[in-house]
């Protein structure tokens, strides 16, 4: 991660600091979109990420979107276009 992708770090760091993760992948998928609603050029307007925490277990998988989405509400609010979350417990598959 750098200086040159602060969207994709702050998506990092929150997401590290609300819940721990055993696993993050953040992935920028946003040259898939080119041409489409709220690409931009540079990128970082849509984003995968793949999250495992212990703070899901027990979570159901529609009450996992809305927290990892309230720990990106400021980047939802503004820069990113569309993200798209898998969030699982550990031993869950993906």
């Amino acid at each position: 991660m750098t200086e040159s992708r602060p969207i994709s770090k702050a998506i990092r760091e929150k997401l590290t600091s609300a819940f721990a993760p055993s696993r993050l992948d953040v992935v920028d998928d946003s040259d898939r979109h080119q041409g489409h609603a709220g690409h931009r050029e540079g990128g970082e307007s849509h984003f995968n990420v793949l999250i495992e925490s212990a703070a899901f277990a027990g979570v159901g998988r529609v009450a996992r979107q809305r927290q990892v989405h309230a720990a990106l509400a400021e980047e939802l609010a503004g820069p990113v276009h569309a993200l798209s979350v898998k969030a699982l417990a550990p031993g869950e598959q993906a």
